[in-house]
């Protein structure tokens, strides 16, 4: 009896919606993170009768007897929406308004991204995230400063005592992906090149195709609460209804074995 295993199989696809969905809710609050949305594949068909085979001299079956064994989680897609934008009041935190990725250095020498702007100065002065990882390209604050402005395009300035001008340390850059749902996921806000995102192209923000920043915000979750309560519920009763598909293909076989 197929029912019993087509049923097992979408009980165990809305247990992987809500395993999503639940890290959506999660993560309402983590700075710049993207909701992910899970997607489903139907499974191979059992051809009992295929359609267009023939039945005759001149004719054929219109539709034929296609039965379905399940379905499986074909993919787990991040929604890359633009987040609501926080004030902070920290100078070095940066929110990206739209495209674009902070690159960072990993303690491997290898290059990491981000959209998580909450950027501190280390004790040897420069920016880094808050897991201490240095941002590219360096910039380093010098002791003393008085105020740090960061322009739209990434220029970096300070004012120190003693100079009324201000002085350019250097200029942050942004990278971008052609598939940005194929970044590896490393956790800490933190996301890695893969063969499916392809190769980062790097460019001072402002430059077509690139975001700009905002110095003193930080981009929000863009996880909308309401849709993913929606989203749950909606997930709660499919299983429900497969595991009442179990429980009548239960008493379907019950009701076999007691013949006589």
């Amino acid at each position: 009896m197929r029912t019993l295993s087509i049923a097992a199989t979408g009980m165990l696809a809305q247990q992987t919606n809500v395993d999503v969905i639940s890290n959506n809710i999660a993560n309402m609050n983590t700075t710049a993170y993207k909701k992910q949305r899970a997607e489903f594949q139907d499974l191979l068909y059992q051809q009992v009768s295929r359609p267009g085979s023939s039945t005759g001299a001149d004719t054929r079956v219109p539709a034929g007897i296609q039965i379905g064994s399940g379905v499986k989680t074909g993919g787990v897609y991040r929604i890359n929406e633009q987040g609501a934008l926080t004030q902070t009041g920290n100078p070095y935190d940066l929110a990206i308004q739209g495209k674009g990725y902070f690159q960072v250095t990993m303690p491997d020498g290898s290059t990491a991204y981000t959209r998580d702007g909450s950027f501190q100065v280390s004790d040897q002065g420069e920016l880094v995230t808050q897991d201490g990882y240095p941002v590219q390209p360096g910039v380093t604050i010098p002791q003393g400063a008085l105020d740090v402005t960061i322009s739209k395009t990434g220029l970096v300035e300070v004012t120190v005592a003693g100079n009324t001008q201000p002085q350019q340390l250097g200029q942050l850059q942004l990278a971008t992906f052609m598939n940005e749902s194929g970044l590896e996921a490393k956790g800490g806000n933190l996301f890695l090149e893969t063969a499916a995102s392809g190769q980062p192209t790097v460019a001072s923000p402002g430059d077509t195709g690139m975001g700009t920043l905002t110095q003193g915000f930080i981009e929000a979750s863009n996880v909308n609460p309401v849709s993913e309560i929606t989203s749950l519920i909606t997930a709660q009763r499919a299983y429900e209804m497969n595991s009442r598909v179990v429980k009548t293909a239960d008493e379907m076989l019950a009701t076999t074995s007691q013949l006589r």
